[in-house]
């Protein structure tokens, strides 16, 4: 596992760094941004995740630990890749996804290529309690409509393995017997829903 480089750079443009580490050259994936602030033959440090799959080794390269950490976040959202979450870092900034997975909007996420509607919605869901905003006043944020609540938990509750008709039928009865104010966020109508269906997914028809 190579958590780390530290070496000279020997390229830098769009979307690749090749840094040098004792004569060897290692290519880097990184943001658009990361690689426009380094400069060939000047030395660098980057915070490197190592993703295997079955045809490929990619490592992914950041300008600290708490992009790396945004960014294994992310990767373990369902749906979410390595180049998908290098997306999402690429148009925003840590505190920005902080904010925007506090303030349960998932517009922000949208905006960025490769993230449909439906993913959006459960990187917020998925990163409420795993990413800390900053300590800043949260500006625009709003309650999403009662509606959109409901879309998130279903989302959710797919993404963990329960079959669309059930997680949808056990929202429906949850707002039935609930008053709002106990399920006027996802995290209450999931937190409720989780309750009623127990830990583990169940595939039913």
């Amino acid at each position: 596992m190579i958590s780390s480089l530290r070496g000279t750079v020997l390229q830098a443009s769009g979307g690749v760094a090749v840094i040098d580490v004792g004569g060897v050259g290692y290519a880097v994936q990184v943001t658009p941004d990361h690689a426009g602030s380094m400069r060939v033959g000047e030395e660098t440090t980057v915070h490197t995740s190592m993703v295997v799959r079955q045809e490929s080794v990619a490592l992914f390269g950041f300008p600290a630990r708490e992009h790396l950490s945004v960014f294994e976040s992310l990767i373990g959202v369902s749906g979410v890749g390595p180049k998908s979450a290098l997306g999402v870092l690429a148009a925003l900034s840590p505190d920005e996804i902080a904010l925007a997975v506090a303030s349960e909007d998932d517009s922000a996420f949208r905006k960025v290529s490769g993230i449909g509607p439906k993913t959006a919605k459960l990187i917020v869901v998925s990163l409420t309690g795993k990413l800390f905003a900053p300590a800043k006043p949260v500006q625009a944020v709003s309650q999403i409509p009662r509606s959109d609540v409901s879309d998130s938990v279903v989302i959710a509750l797919v993404g963990l393995g329960w079959p669309e008709k059930t997680a949808t039928q056990v929202v429906r009865e949850l707002i039935d017997e609930h008053p709002e104010s106990e399920r006027d966020t996802v995290q209450a109508l999931l937190r409720l829903a989780l309750s009623r269906l127990g830990p583990t997914a169940r595939q039913q028809a």
